[in-house]
């Protein structure tokens, strides 16, 4: 694990950054003292109410539509170790390590809010298990985000207990086994403990709170790729003009309009034809000249979502909630409406991303209209293809997203005996963000390999210096395509690229 960077958890003050550095960069984690004050405060009113033997639901009752029965003082313990292992019905492919320790982080940092009754000994395994790379088999189907990710997390509050299977590194073995080998001992629950650790949004939040940070890697890319495609198709930025944008007033559009003529400021290919008088073009086609119009809105888009899950990876999601006055109180903080409206969001501002750039590489290596370069970029048309098929796999993945970018919050089926009757279905809004993320890194991917090709086709002009640094980052990834050759793991690679932050300024 990674030692040089460490994480706090105190359940209030969480960062997007910090959350992804835990879960994909292995930072080490710790537990606040704040937090672990609040969490005695918070497990000592619990204990109160259950030594007073007052119904309180989950805690000395059942769960859902069996809320009205009262569970035995005996039986309290085993109750919360029914509710996880009944909850345990996911299926599916496996979510990937990093949303899983994602997931496992946010559990440890809403217990550390103070308002879960859970002993501070539960957020301590959490972390232990992160610290130790430990991480559990979760699917990624079977919750619908109502309250909370109840089968995602009930997966992680399996392998809390000692039963189930864990992954220690990528060596999955039992569960008892990993924790002893890793020293770390599991939790006997006692009354409310299993609540706490399945109620909540933790699971889509935790894929939607590392999505958005791809989403603006994402962003900036494309602002990139774009700014290259014009160039290489001898397309003009006047239409980048502060004024323009400025009369409009919308952030996004005038901040990518500004950035993009800061990317092809000082362009060779530029100043040789910005007086030509043989252009008939008046203006660039859509997908070169309103790229603000497009990009900025998105750019806004991305940011709404980082707010709302900025806030939701520090949010208070249990239900009953417990306060430090002895209060506990039922609700419904539970519920996944801002997470599966983030990810929703998410998924149309990079599908609109995929579909502009799309058009822009068909513009590349389409004869009829790529401003005299060769035919799908061919080293020798008609004998090599080129790009021709790269094309094609663009249109294929856009073309899912636009699938992928129906909105999955718009949905609802009542659960729970029709109890939870208005569900947000946060949880299929996430997955689905997941491979649009993945689809419009492979378009962008495809752009920058052929607006790359393209530019070295206008040599001896050389790009602008933000541009020719990207292409030599591009052609360090990839070679020049000389003649035909296997594209997809140079599309690959460049995905690899792109998501790894390689062509930020």
């Amino acid at each position: 694990m990674n030692t040089s960077a460490a994480v706090s958890i105190d359940g209030r003050s969480l960062t997007l950054d910090s959350l992804r550095a835990v879960a994909t960069g292995g930072a080490t984690v710790s537990l606040a003292a704040d937090a672990r004050a609040r969490m005695a405060a918070s497990r000592g009113v619990v204990e109160s109410i259950v030594a007073s033997g007052a119904a309180v639901y989950g805690v000395t009752t059942g769960f859902g539509k069996m809320s009205d029965i009262r569970i035995p003082a005996d039986k309290l313990a085993e109750l919360q170790v029914n509710l996880v292992r009944s909850h345990v019905v996911g299926v599916g492919p496996l979510l990937p390590k990093r949303e899983v320790r994602a997931m496992m982080a946010l559990r440890a940092n809403v217990l550390a809010a103070g308002f879960s009754g859970a002993r501070p000994l539960v957020a301590d395994l959490l972390i232990g298990m992160l610290n130790a790379d430990l991480w559990p088999p979760v699917p990624e189907q079977g919750s619908v985000g109502a309250s909370g990710d109840l089968a995602p997390l009930a997966h992680l509050a399996l392998a809390l207990i000692g039963e189930g299977d864990l992954f220690r590194g990528d060596t999955r073995m039992p569960a008892a086994q990993a924790l002893a080998e890793a020293g770390v001992t599991p939790v006997a629950l006692q009354s409310k403990e299993g609540l706490a650790l399945i109620n909540g949004t933790q699971a889509h939040a935790g894929i939607a709170a590392l999505a958005v940070g791809d989403a603006m890697i994402l962003w900036e890319a494309a602002q990139l790729a774009g700014a290259a495609t014009l160039d290489a198709l001898l397309g003009t930025d006047a239409a980048f003009d502060a004024r323009i944008h400025d009369a409009r007033g919308q952030v996004g559009q005038t901040e990518s309009a500004a950035k993009l003529l800061a990317i092809l400021a000082g362009s060779g290919i530029r100043a040789s034809h910005r007086d030509r008088t043989s252009d008939p073009r008046v203006q660039d086609a859509y997908a070169l000249r309103c790229m603000p119009q497009v990009h900025g809105p998105a750019l806004d888009a991305i940011r709404f979502a980082q707010g709302l899950l900025a806030r939701e990876i520090n949010a208070a999601t249990d239900n009953p909630m417990v306060f430090s006055d002895g209060t506990l109180l039922s609700g419904g903080n539970f519920h996944g409406q801002a997470g599966a409206m983030a990810a929703d969001v998410l998924a149309i501002a990079l599908t609109n991303l995929a579909t502009i750039s799309e058009r822009r590489i068909d513009r590349l290596v389409n004869p009829d209209l790529n401003e005299g370069l060769p035919p799908f970029l061919a080293h020798e048309p008609g004998l090599h293809s080129g790009y021709m098929m790269a094309q094609v796999t663009a249109a294929a993945i856009t073309s899912e997203c636009k699938i992928l970018a129906h909105p999955a919050s718009v949905d609802t089926i009542p659960t729970d005996g029709g109890k939870e009757d208005v569900v947000p279905m946060a949880m299929g809004a996430a997955t689905k963000l997941r491979r649009v993320v993945q689809n419009v890194t492979n378009v962008l991917a495809i752009e920058l390999m052929c607006a790359v090709q393209a530019i070295e086709y206008r040599r001896p002009l050389r790009s602008s210096a933000r541009i020719e640094e990207a292409v030599s980052r591009a052609r360090r990834v990839v070679a020049p395509l000389q003649g035909d050759r296997v594209l997809s793991s140079d599309i690959h690679a460049l995905a690899n690229a792109i998501s790894a932050g390689t062509f930020l300024a």
